[in-house]
């Protein structure tokens, strides 16, 4: 009965019996017979069913609030009951944005599955939010401040960015001396899908934007950082994507009298969200606390 009742509470989840079957990578014919037999052991209905939507029943709601602290108290049980000294063992979705995957993440992986060889990772660098639940998704990685309240989140890192630009860019084109002058340059954008792009600064207690425009936009800043090491124009990239050039020199930092924001209010931090979900996923909090430890370990390292 325990595996219909988590079944039961994925097609609550999702919303669907499909989308539950795809989730769960069961046929949707299994689904669909683990909930006719709960409902016949319960002797109650559970769903009102029709082609067009699937919503609970009465029963239902009650039914919902006691399967979830069924489930809650059992992996409980289970979890007290585990070897605190078995390997770690499972499998691991990670869906993080393309920079910040490609720069920091990647590079622990290795290490992370050599400690723990029966861990199985699979990753997608994508710059999109993507739905959690919908795309079976155990851990996405995001950038600014988390804003869907259903999910719990972690934070890795601050998110500082900076005003960069090559040498050879700034030795060809006019002095950037206050966040006024950007309007006079190439920027290169991060694409937002909006008609106007400003920079956000902020000094003291003075707050301040600027619309500023280019002829590169990129959903990711690896095609920025690219363009500006090439002398393409300015940027405003994160400190873990732009220290280690400015630290070599190939980028030089503009407007240091000034903090630069993603937004009016701030730049956010880079943060993990996961479902807060019935099941509990040790290895998500494992996975976790090892990022977090690479990776403030390696901005200690960045001294610039």
């Amino acid at each position: 009965m325990l595996k219909s009742v988590r079944i039961f509470l994925k097609v609550v989840e999702l919303g669907s019996f499909s989308k539950a079957a795809k989730v769960l990578n069961m046929a949707p014919s299994s689904v669909t017979r683990a909930i006719d037999n709960l409902e016949y052991e319960l002797k109650s209905e559970l769903f009102k069913r029709s082609t067009r939507q699937l919503l609970l029943t009465d029963k239902g709601y009650i039914f919902l609030e006691g399967a979830s602290n069924l489930v809650s108290n059992c992996d409980s049980i289970l979890m007290s009951m585990t070897d605190s000294h078995k390997e770690p063992e499972g499998n691991l979705r990670v869906s993080v944005f393309e920079s910040f995957g490609r720069l920091s993440v990647c590079p622990i992986i290795p290490e992370f599955l050599k400690k723990y060889p029966k861990i199985a990772i699979e990753i997608e660098l994508e710059n999109k939010v993507v739905d959690l639940a919908g795309e079976n998704i155990d851990l996405a990685i995001r950038i600014g401040t988390p804003k869907d309240s259903s999910l719990k989140f972690c934070n890795i890192i601050p998110n500082h960015t900076f005003v960069c630009a090559s040498p050879d860019y700034l030795s060809k084109n006019d002095n950037i001396e206050k966040p006024e002058d950007l309007s006079l340059h190439n920027c290169l954008l991060l694409n937002q899908e909006r008609q106007r792009t400003y920079w956000h600064f902020k000094k003291n207690r003075r707050n301040t934007k600027v619309l500023v425009s280019g002829n590169l936009k990129s959903k990711g800043g690896t095609p920025l950082l690219e363009a500006a090491l090439c002398g393409l124009g300015v940027v405003q990239l994160s400190n873990w994507i732009v220290s280690d050039y400015v630290k070599s020199g190939l980028l030089v930092v503009c407007l240091r009298d000034w903090e630069p924001l993603l937004n009016e209010q701030s730049s956010g931090s880079v943060y993990a969200v996961y479902k807060q979900g019935i099941y509990k996923n040790p290895i998500i909090r494992l996975f976790l606390d090892y990022l977090v430890e690479k990776t403030h370990n390696k901005l200690l390292h960045r001294t610039w």
